[in-house]
């Protein structure tokens, strides 16, 4: 009988991503070729509700058709499924290095779940009366969030963590106003390791913002805290853990310190990988605070929508929050816009409520013990590799030398002093292992940063293999650099030629449209 071995599969070695010279799905436009033809609707409909058309207001009507593509079936199904074949993502790969975007497994029964016709073909403007079992979803989500947060009323319709954040940032705005302090209190305090928005959100608002920074053990500094507050202090926005993955146990101290003076504190709980049944925000004396369903509860970031930034605040701020809220009375659940100093809408209609009824999923399917559990695999699972990576040659951790929690942003500092090789080098270079690898938010506080977070999906062998790769590299930098600074090797593209268009407005093309109008029109006034 033939002896079967094992392979060892300490990492993909062999892993080589599918390239297609594949055209934008414009270019393969052929006139007259036909997908799906739309049958016409029934004449009794169209007696009993019209054509659909005609009752639209003039300029809500186009003048001529949408400049759609035309392609057929089989032509459509290939060009996408040859763009799958192009994109790594949590099924396909150990999504480790997406860092502070936290990607996990999404359970496949909860897509189900959310395909269902029950829900796929609801319509939020429909009456109350038809749409009940989704608004309980709502409503009991919202009282899931209260147990998990200490907060005393939740919204689902900020889009997403920065919409959120937003939110916040709006309803400080208008509480100080309400008080008859809108112009006095015209600052907001954050951390340079909490999330860019925080400060860019407060920004919009009309805030200034100033920035602490952290002590020599990565922590932020209450002292610059206590010398910056003042009658002027809005609020106090921070993330905690914050980016690095150092979690500051003595939070409730710097709330203590903005109420003091009359500012309100809200928490970006982005990610609360680390926390679930540990902590919460209402105990660290937080007056608000966000989780994002697609990050800590679950739901699929889905190249960054359909996204819920879940929005809590205590009873005294309930009046602020965007209409409408879900509420239960009388043995219904009714949208409630009895707010009298609700900040209005900030999206249309509720949320996505195929993201609220994943989380909410979720969280039945694990219960409390289950979400506690969560925590502390990964924070287990995080302190693994944080021992693994430090041993690796030209990497370090900034900062505290004690555990961290969910998460870490490491540093090649050392290897690229040696050798040359950057982060953006390694980060190239990982992909020719089918691995994702995420740097930093600008500016580099932590020079030559990666940041990982492995959270509770992954196994031991899932985490050697991810922590291998990094091996690999490590040594290629010191042997043979070349291998690293010339990567990737194996994608579907190279190193493009010039590498500055990111950072140069007019030469984005983030549309058909304006690929027409700033490559073509480009092309043209050349040839002339």
């Amino acid at each position: 009988m033939m002896e079967i071995k094992k392979r060892n599969f300490k990492h993909n070695v062999d892993f080589h991503q599918a390239k297609w010279n594949e055209p934008i799905i414009f270019e393969l436009h052929q006139k007259g070729e036909k997908g799906v033809e739309v049958p016409p609707v029934d004449e009794e409909i169209t007696q009993l509700v019209g054509d659909g058309i005609s009752d639209l207001p003039l300029e809500m009507k186009r003048k001529s058709k949408a400049a759609l593509p035309e392609i057929g079936q089989a032509r459509v199904l290939r060009h996408y499924l040859r763009l799958s074949q192009e994109t790594l993502g949590s099924d396909f790969n150990v999504e480790i290095g997406q860092g502070t975007c936290t990607m996990k497994y999404i359970p496949k029964i909860n897509e189900f779940l959310v395909r269902d016709p029950k829900l796929t073909e609801l319509h939020p403007l429909q009456d109350e009366s038809t749409v009940q079992g989704i608004l309980e979803i709502f409503y009991k989500l919202d009282l899931c969030m209260r147990e998990i947060s200490g907060m005393d009323c939740f919204t689902f319709q900020p889009s997403g963590g920065t919409q959120a954040l937003y939110t916040m940032a709006s309803i400080v705005r208008k509480y100080h106003e309400v008080r008859g302090e809108g112009d006095q209190r015209d600052e907001i305090i954050t951390t340079i390791f909490s999330h860019p928005s925080q400060a860019a959100t407060a920004a919009v608002k009309g805030y200034k913002i100033i920035t602490l920074h952290p002590d020599e053990d990565g922590f932020p500094d209450i002292e610059k805290l206590k010398a910056v507050v003042s009658e002027r202090t809005a609020g106090f926005v921070v993330a905690n853990p914050e980016d690095t993955g150092i979690f500051n146990g003595k939070i409730n101290e710097f709330t203590k310190v903005v109420h003091d003076v009359g500012g309100l504190c809200y928490y970006d709980q982005a990610n609360a990988n680390g926390l679930l049944g540990i902590t919460r925000a209402k105990e660290a004396g937080f007056d608000m605070c966000f989780f994002n369903l697609h990050k800590t509860f679950a739901a699929p970031h889905m190249c960054g929508g359909p996204a819920t930034g879940a929005l809590g605040v205590i009873e005294d701020l309930k009046e602020f929050l965007p209409t409408a809220i879900v509420d239960y009375k009388d043995d219904k659940y009714y949208l409630n816009d009895e707010l009298p100093h609700s900040i209005g809408k900030i999206r249309a209609f509720h949320g996505v409520a195929q993201t609220v009824l994943r989380a909410y999923a979720w969280i039945r399917a694990l219960g409390a013990d289950g979400l506690k559990e969560v925590a502390k695999t990964a924070v287990l699972n995080n302190n693994y590799m944080y021992s693994k990576v430090r041993k690796i040659k030209g990497a370090s951790a900034p900062y505290i030398k004690g555990s961290r929690l969910e998460q870490v942003r490491y540093s090649w500092e050392g290897l690229t002093k040696d050798t040359g090789v950057t982060t953006e080098d390694i980060q190239r270079r990982m992909t020719d292992f089918g691995l994702h690898y995420w740097t930093s938010h600008h500016p580099y506080i932590v020079k030559q940063p990666f940041t990982l977070e492995p959270t509770e999906s992954y196994s031991k062998q899932d985490l050697d293999e991810y922590i291998s790769a990094l091996e690999q590299i490590s040594k290629e930098a010191y042997e043979n650099p070349m291998i690293v600074k010339e990567a990737p090797q194996q994608s579907t593209i190279h190193q493009l030629d010039e590498q500055d268009f990111l950072d140069h407005p007019e030469k984005w093309c983030i549309t058909w449209r304006a690929y027409q109008k700033k490559v073509i029109h480009k092309q043209k006034s050349m040839s002339k």
